[in-house]
């Protein structure tokens, strides 16, 4: 059993758990409209991704310093045979990746969802044809000369 790739594999497989932390926050966010956030933690998963792909070369290079293929056919056959303690690794780094790919699917729905429904908003209040708000700030409503909404 390699115990580099051992190490490899359970520090991709923490970054990975990290970012399925992060998307859960950002799950969490968009659901309670906390919409300010969302900046913040695009920033950290961006990082997180970096780490991320930095942590899989370094892993592919292991292989390959193994005898086996950069790729998930190498892993497959390197941890197969490293024994049981690699193949759970790779197991678990497997499972984790499974849920960051679901979890992120999930978000962009949201996000694609949140974008549609803000973009009809504007084409509906657009499509009166009359601004809501004058430039003094008062709110037109029907024929009535507006309420000042601006004022207190």
């Amino acid at each position: 059993m390699s115990t580099s790739l051992l190490q490899r594999l359970t520090l991709e497989h923490g970054a990975v758990d990290e970012f399925v932390v992060l998307l859960n926050q950002e799950a969490d966010a968009m659901t309670q409209g906390r919409f300010m956030d969302l900046a913040h933690l695009a920033e950290r998963k961006s990082q997180l991704a970096d780490r991320i792909a930095t942590l899989t070369r370094h892993r592919e290079n292991e292989q390959m310093a193994l005898g086996f293929r950069a790729d998930r056919s190498g892993a497959e056959a390197a941890t197969a045979a490293g024994g049981p303690l690699l193949q759970d690794a790779w197991r678990h780094l497997q499972s984790s990746a499974a849920q960051a790919h679901e979890r992120n699917h999930a978000n962009g729905v949201m996000i694609h969802t949140h974008l549609d429904f803000t973009r009809q908003s504007i084409n509906f209040l657009k499509s009166a044809g009359r601004p809501l708000y004058g430039p003094d700030g008062s709110h037109y409503s029907g024929t009535a000369s507006g309420n000042h909404l601006a004022t207190g």
